[in-house]
């Protein structure tokens, strides 16, 4: 099950990427039915907070008429920044899936572990490396791909 959510969430960060866009996609996923799907937009809105979860985080919340995503999962395919892993625990989403480490950025496991600190008012479920090596390999081509054109 997991793991055909997180080839949506795929899909999205090929989407994203056919945009010049850092390849990350998520998908918010209550009782079974997609309520979300997203993918980083940074570029395209010059909006820094433009992250995949941020805007799926959004939609779902739309979606569903309430800011409280507490029966989601969110599937996404990069480990969570820490801007990101705030919002999952302000929307109480109480599950997360994520494919690839961030060890520069990520704020569930790599740097820091805020989805399971138990100072916080909530606390996050976590499955981590679903689909991991695709996950990884299109943001490690869209890097290269980046330093080849001269790109930051």
């Amino acid at each position: 099950m997991h793991e055909n959510y997180m080839r949506m969430a795929l899909q999205q960060a090929v989407a994203a990427r056919a945009e010049n866009e850092v390849p990350v996609g998520a998908i918010i996923v209550q009782d079974e039915r997609v309520v979300a799907a997203a993918y980083n937009q940074r570029e395209q809105l010059h909006d820094p907070t433009a992250h995949a979860e941020m805007i799926a985080i959004t939609q779902a919340a739309e979606s569903l008429g309430g800011w409280r995503l507490e029966r989601c999962r969110l599937y996404v395919t990069l480990e969570p920044c820490p801007m990101c892993a705030g919002a999952i625990l302000q929307a109480r989403i109480p599950f997360l899936v994520y494919g690839a480490t961030d060890p520069k950025a990520g704020a569930v496991d790599s740097l820091f572990q805020l989805l399971r600190d138990p100072r916080l008012n909530h606390q996050v479920e976590v499955i981590s490396g679903v689909l991991a090596q695709p996950c990884g390999e299109i943001l490690t081509a869209f890097f290269a791909e980046q330093r080849r054109m001269g790109k930051k």
